[in-house]
């Protein structure tokens, strides 16, 4: 006697030691529907494979919103939600002209989307070098009146934008390159490298970023980024280095710390 499709799906997933077989098996049948077993099959093939779920589902949940996400494309962290709360608290009071936010790296466009829907609206352009990222980006930002843009870093940004950057978020990919080897499968052979492999200190395209940021940001602007707790003094020294005023925050919750550096005024 065969088991229900339910039941199936839950000790295939905990055969390939998925941890939240149960939670994974009800997202996969909502995802295929009632109907379509042959596709069941299908999306729990390439889960048990090892691909991530969320390019099986076509989405990632980041504070409480669905975003599509496409295979190959970076999914955005559960502990990324810190960076946008510190960015949040950093936004300037309303006031009758909208915040000008740059989401750089951006990948899914997910924090700059989240960001803009805190504010409760702002003018938000996003920027990856990552073509199959910013196709997702674009469908991300539409909803909150974003702007995507394919290039590298500041490169594609509207030439009016410097100097008047409030919130400038940089999810940086900062994973030493002798250590991509160390992430988990799912990152490591389903993600972009693009996207993970920050050189070999794992600062390079920080430094980059953080060299650039003086000439977008408005004073009183704010470069914002994650890192690692080991590499937050490192980064630290090279917001100094750019001649913006350092900070760094940290959630425990989360397991997060994001450095921020502010154009002074």
């Amino acid at each position: 006697m065969s088991l229900p499709p339910r039941r199936a799906v839950v000790t295939a997933l905990r055969a390939a030691g998925c941890v939240f077989a149960e939670e994974e098996a009800q997202l996969l049948l909502a995802a295929a529907g009632p109907a379509a077993p042959a596709h069941l099959a299908a999306l729990l093939h390439r889960r048990i494979s090892g691909e991530p779920l969320e390019h099986v589902l076509g989405w990632a949940e980041f504070r409480g919103v669905r975003y599509a996400v496409d295979r190959g494309v970076f999914v955005p962290r559960r502990r990324t939600a810190f960076l946008v709360e510190r960015a949040a608290a950093l936004a300037p009071p309303a006031g009758p002209a909208a915040p000008v936010v740059v989401d750089l790296c951006c990948g899914t466009g997910a924090l700059g989307a989240a960001l803009t829907a805190e504010l409760g609206g702002a003018e938000l352009h996003c920027v990856d070098i990552d073509p199959a990222a910013v196709g997702c980006a674009r469908r991300n930002v539409r909803p909150v009146g974003g702007t995507a843009h394919e290039g590298d870093l500041y490169g594609p940004l509207p030439a009016r934008l410097r100097g008047r950057v409030q919130l400038l978020l940089a999810n940086v990919p900062y994973v030493p390159t002798g250590e991509i080897a160390l992430l988990p499968a799912e990152a490591r052979l389903h993600e972009a490298r693009i996207a993970l492999d920050g050189g070999p200190d794992g600062f390079d395209v920080l430094r980059r970023v953080a060299a650039g940021a003086g000439e977008w940001l408005r004073p009183g602007g704010s470069l914002l980024f994650e890192t690692s707790e080991r590499q937050s003094a490192g980064a630290v020294r090279i917001t100094e280095r750019a001649g913006l005023l350092p900070g760094v925050a940290r959630s425990g919750e989360l397991h997060a710390t994001v450095v921020t550096g502010t154009r002074r005024v």
